[in-house]
């Protein structure tokens, strides 16, 4: 299992939100670049990055922040506003080693199939579930579209990895919906990243115990407790070696 620190942009800036609201930010460093530097020190092979700017507007809108991340070395997972073929591969080529598909694949099932026959491994899904239904657009609005129906049909295309987040419990620290992910882990075989609300070396260790029981789950994304200062990260790697 492995751990994805976090780093969200907006307005060029590394910040936190509390459940996905624009209006409920966080700013911590004013270049990016800066704690992917310190995550990678700390022992990360991946970095988890959202434009958010991006995800409100809808399309990408922080691209030389992402490029600066990527030129550090360390691998690039990328989701917010990436919703054309030419926005996938300028971010491919950028250095992005994983691009997130989010709101467009609960609409588009076509573009999602189009960017794996091209990219392969390199195209996730994200599912952002708000009361089991999907969530869109910067998690602004709710589809109708259950969570678990949305992973049937991007695994189905042959999407290898879903990132799958718990809007009520991201950015809070008040721990995972662990329900919701096995049921997430139950319903598909491809990989899952769950994200939303780890604020401990607890939450980590009680995922470590989920991922043997479960070898789909890839790994956990971990943002606002490491910027608080409640998670230590070489410590939480040290847990999921045991």
């Amino acid at each position: 299992m492995r751990i994805y620190p976090a780093v969200d942009i907006k307005g060029g800036k590394a910040v936190r939100l509390s459940q996905g609201m624009a209006d409920r930010e966080t700013a911590y460093y004013d270049d990016p670049s800066v704690p992917a530097k310190l995550w990678a020190k700390a022992g990360a092979e991946w970095i988890h990055v959202v434009d958010l700017d991006g995800a409100f507007k809808g399309k990408p809108c922080n691209c030389l922040a992402v490029a600066t991340i990527a030129a550090t070395g360390i691998k690039v997972e990328l989701g917010g506003g990436l919703r054309t073929e030419d926005d996938v591969s300028r971010a491919i080529d950028s250095g992005v080693s994983r691009v997130v598909i989010g709101t467009k694949a609960v609409y588009d099932t076509s573009f999602v199939k189009k960017l794996v026959a091209k990219f392969g491994g390199k195209i996730a899904v994200g599912i952002d579930a708000k009361n089991g239904k999907v969530a869109v657009r910067g998690w602004v609005d709710t589809s109708e579209t259950p969570a678990v129906t949305l992973a049937r049909t991007v695994a189905d295309l042959g999407v290898g990895t879903i990132i799958y987040t718990d809007i009520s419990r991201d950015g809070m620290l008040t721990g995972p919906n662990y329900e919701a992910q096995r049921e997430m882990l139950n319903t598909v075989t491809c990989n899952i990243i769950a994200s939303g609300g780890v604020g401990s070396i607890g939450d980590i260790e009680k995922f470590a115990k989920l991922a043997k029981e479960f070898p789909n789950l890839d790994g956990v994304i971990v943002g606002k407790a490491l910027y608080e200062g409640k998670l230590n990260l070489s410590e939480a790697f040290a847990a999921i070696a045991k």
